[in-house]
């Protein structure tokens, strides 16, 4: 037995046992150690990149390391073997996707207006901002000789006069604290209760004289990030808010590798505590000292997330979903409570889950569609989700179609070799002077924060400035030559956009021809897919009155170099708005309104699902929409005067 010690860029160490032959990203994951491996360890993406700093390893050289790394101790761990003691640094960014939680400016316009405006929208169509939590303040009279009825019967009986009911249920945990709350408070209590016509449920009992807050928690659980918001349930205020690298990614950065992960002995369970107690548990306790509240107090869940993410969140085989013929466990279900997961909640909250549409459209898209709002306009909308898949939803209050196609992790950093999530050090944005093609770009976080790498708008930029440049051609390859574009020995080209002494990393951060074609692969699949979906309604791109877009991708992209790339249809650029999360928000809005909630029920069960790969034109889209911006330059015209401009 050896001793494997991972040691990071803030001095911290992890000591864990190995055997001769054991695989360094296994243990990592067995260690819990964050590396980053979106390809799940099959040596494509070069991003578990760890540096060898005592003994040695057995470890494969290939193509993401250079000799001169190899010879400094950089080496991929998942080509990596056990053979003896070893010491290995883990660099901040390999493990940039797991980086520290982070707290959102509540008093700023941005995060206020998102949710209120939501708010607003929902009320302008009728639905009522109201759930069915509640607290009831009832007296009772103390027992005596005469009056022997036991504690829970007595609450029973005065919530029963209270509300005409037939059935109370006050469960164990509540049971457990009720004789002490009843005698230190005189038999005066307020009660945080669950109303139904027929019946009513009792979460907590507090003194009479106590300030009592009913909270709530919605949650995306996207593929890559997860994030959440406290809330409190009478009135909407936002009480928190986090976000966090989704602990799962280090089984792969797709949902597939994680349901291939899943089968494995002991997968499921891996999965599930990877998202749960890695991630959401510590957000939970993060976001409820920030608030000034208690866990327990936390009496309602919802969750948005695709169909994988729902199963690996339940602990349920999601297996089926991705073999023939793809059939979930559940699109929708009322089982889930809290307890039952391991979330660190008031253990009697009920989750509620988006419905999903099929096994490749999720809740998070039925909670975004009911945010876009676009099934209560008349005018023919788009709804795009750009995450680690690409989800689609057309239509209006008459009709919407939906689908998902395989853009790949890009939009979120993954599959880019410099890729990274919208946090600190992340690049956003960016542009190219044509003559000496030297970049400047905008980076998050701080004044005077140093590139890491590049976030999803950050990619979009870098891509459409080194094609309107004439830096790379329309396949993505390089065709000028520059102090910043460089070829290897297999003539392999790549512009370096920070030199390793201008960035907080430990090489130079560049994208290359590579990465360029994954994008351009990733952003054709979005385009595609909309060409797909129109088309089999006979419908043509000018037709398209609004484009909402959301997901993962930083704080907005540029939406005009989207186009300039053929990611999205060249339309009036003012009829593109970007909405931010909106999966997070619906389920803000279905956790606060129980008429919401039931609206986007609603909503999953009369949106029709549009499966692509059944769509024999769909290849012959995609091939043609994999070219900077199309091979069907008639669909660009503004890029083609764009380019035109420029050469002039």
């Amino acid at each position: 037995m050896y001793k494997i010690t991972f040691s990071f860029e803030d001095g911290s160490v992890v000591i864990h046992d190995a055997n001769v032959g054991d695989n360094l990203l296994e243990i990592a994951r067995e260690a819990n150690v964050a590396i980053d491996a979106p390809c799940s360890g099959n040596a494509s993406c070069g991003k578990c990149r760890v540096k060898l700093i005592e003994g040695e390893l057995d470890s494969k050289r290939t193509l993401h390391i250079t000799d001169e790394e190899y010879e400094q101790g950089w080496r991929l761990a998942c080509v990596s073997k056990v053979t003896g003691d070893v010491k290995i640094l883990v660099p901040d960014i390999a493990s940039a996707y797991k980086s520290r939680m982070k707290m959102a400016d509540l008093s700023s316009p941005e995060e206020v207006a998102i949710f209120s405006n939501a708010m607003k929208d929902v009320e302008m169509t009728g639905i009522s901002l109201h759930n069915s939590l509640d607290v009831i303040e009832v007296e009772m009279e103390a027992p005596t000789l005469d009056d022997t009825m036991p504690d829970n019967e007595r609450l029973m009986r005065a919530l029963k006069k209270y509300f005409n009911t037939n059935t109370v249920r006050i469960p164990y945990h509540v049971l457990r604290k009720l004789p002490d709350v009843l005698r230190k408070h005189d038999f005066k209590v307020k009660c945080v209760v669950r109303t139904a016509p027929s019946n009513m449920f009792v979460y907590d009992v507090f003194g009479s004289e106590e300030e009592v807050l009913i909270v709530g928690l919605a949650v995306d659980i996207g593929t890559t990030t997860v994030s959440a918001v406290l809330l409190n349930m009478e009135n909407g205020e936002i009480l928190a808010k986090a976000s966090a690298g989704n602990g799962q990614i280090r089984f792969g950065a797709d949902v597939i590798n994680r349901i291939i992960e899943q089968t494995r002995p002991g997968g499921k369970k891996k999965l599930q505590d990877a998202v749960i107690k890695e991630t959401l548990n510590p957000m939970i306790a993060n976001m409820c000292q920030s608030a000034g509240v208690k866990a327990n107090q936390i009496y309602r869940m919802s969750v948005g997330a695709n169909t994988t993410m729902n199963h690996l969140f339940a602990g349920i085989n999601a297996d089926p979903v991705r073999t023939e013929p793809y059939i979930p466990a559940f699109f929708k279900t009322n089982s889930l409570f809290a307890g039952e997961l391991g979330i660190a909640i008031n253990p009697d909250a009920h989750i509620i889950i988006a419905p999903n549409i099929g096994s490749y459209v999720g809740g998070d898209i039925t909670a975004g569609t009911l945010v876009s709002m676009i099934w209560n306009r008349p005018e023919f909308s788009l709804f795009v989700d750009l995450g680690t898949n690409g989800e689609l939803v057309f239509g209006n209050s008459d009709f919407m179609m939906s689908c998902a196609c395989s853009a790949g992790p890009a939009f979120e950093g993954g599959d880019i070799s410099c890729g990274m999530r919208a946090t600190d050090g992340a690049i956003e944005a960016c542009t190219i002077d044509k003559e000496t093609m030297e970049p400047s770009y905008t980076i998050i976080g701080d004044p005077g924060t140093k590139p890491v790498g590049l976030c999803g708008s950050g990619i979009i930029d870098i891509i459409c400035e080194l094609f309107i440049t004439g830096i790379i051609n329309p396949k993505g390859k390089f065709v000028r030559e520059g102090r910043r574009v460089r070829h290897d020995e297999y003539g392999m080209g790549s512009y370096v956009i920070a030199f390793e002494e201008e960035a907080a990393s430990v090489k130079d951060i560049e994208i290359t021809e590579v990465d360029i074609d994954n994008f351009i692969r990733a952003k054709g699949a979005i385009f595609s897919a909309i060409r797909t979906m129109l088309n089999s309604l006979d419908f043509d791109i000018n037709m398209i009155d609004e484009v909402y877009v959301a997901g993962g991708i930083g704080s907005g992209i540029n939406m005009q170099n989207a186009v300039y790339i053929g990611m999205f249809p060249d339309i009036p650029l003012e009829k593109f708005h970007y909405i931010g999360n909106s999966s997070l928000t619906g389920t803000y809005l279905m956790l606060l309104s129980t008429e919401a909630e039931k609206k986007t029920y609603e909503l999953a069960s009369n949106m029709t699902y549009m499966e692509l790969s059944a769509v024999p034109t769909y290849m012959d889209e995609f091939v043609g929409a994999c070219f900077l911006p199309h091979t069907d330059t008639s669909l660009f015209p503004s890029v083609m005067e764009k380019m035109s401009a420029i050469g002039d």
